[in-house]
Parts: C-alpha cells; structure tokens; sequence
C-alpha cells in the first residue's frame, strides 16, 4: 500500500480535516493531539482516508455515526478493514454514542490498545 497521498483523495482529506464531526474534534482536541504517541488525523491510507492514524502504532481509530451500522455502512467497513489490515494496520471501530456517553472510558480504551501495540506506557 502507499500511503503517500493518493492524488484522487487528497482534497478530501483536507476537506474532511476542516469539517470534523463534533466527535471526532473532541477526541482530537481533547486527546489525540497532545497524545505522546503521534496520531495524524484525516490521513490517506490508499485508497481510504481513515480518521486517525498513528503510523508508530499502526493503529486506525474510525469514529462511526448511525450510517456505519446499515447494511451498507456494515458492508462498505468490513471491506475497509479488510483492505487496511492486509497491510498489518488495525482497526479501532467506536460508536459516536461512546465518544459522547463516555468519553474518559474512550481514552483509556485507546490507550490501551495503544500500550500493547507500542509496548510503551502511556
């Protein structure tokens, strides 16, 4: 996979940085960015452009709003994730609802799996 800037998506991506939903900035503002561990938002994957992605992880965290559980929205992600993890990247799928009911569990959530991917304590 390259995961330089597909050319196609790029203006996207940008798109998509400058119109977060309310929770993807929250757990960016909130979390992600000041994170020790370094945690792009909006990045090209290939052919995706995944939420968050921490290259020294080899993390994708995808925030996932009502659409992604319709069968479609079902369908298009496990496509999505079997596309990211054949290149050895996990996916972390969490529901919008969790980001705002509760958020601290979010984090220690993601902190977690960032521990055991990373071996470093956060």
């Amino acid at each position: 996979m390259d995961r330089k800037h597909n050319s196609a998506i790029t203006h996207l991506a940008i798109q998509l940085r400058h119109n977060m939903t309310k929770e993807e900035r929250h757990l960016w503002y909130d979390f992600l960015r000041t994170y020790p561990v370094k945690f792009i938002r909006q990045k090209v994957l290939g052919k995706y452009i995944a939420d968050f992605f921490s290259p020294s992880a080899n993390l994708v965290i995808e925030l996932d709003g009502s659409q992604h559980y319709t069968e479609i929205g079902i369908e298009k992600d496990t496509e999505r994730t079997a596309y990211l993890e054949q290149f050895g990247i996990t996916v972390l799928r969490i529901p919008n609802i969790q980001v705002n009911n509760n958020f601290p569990g979010v984090c220690l959530f993601i902190n977690q799996i960032v521990t055991e991917k990373t071996g470093n304590l956060n």
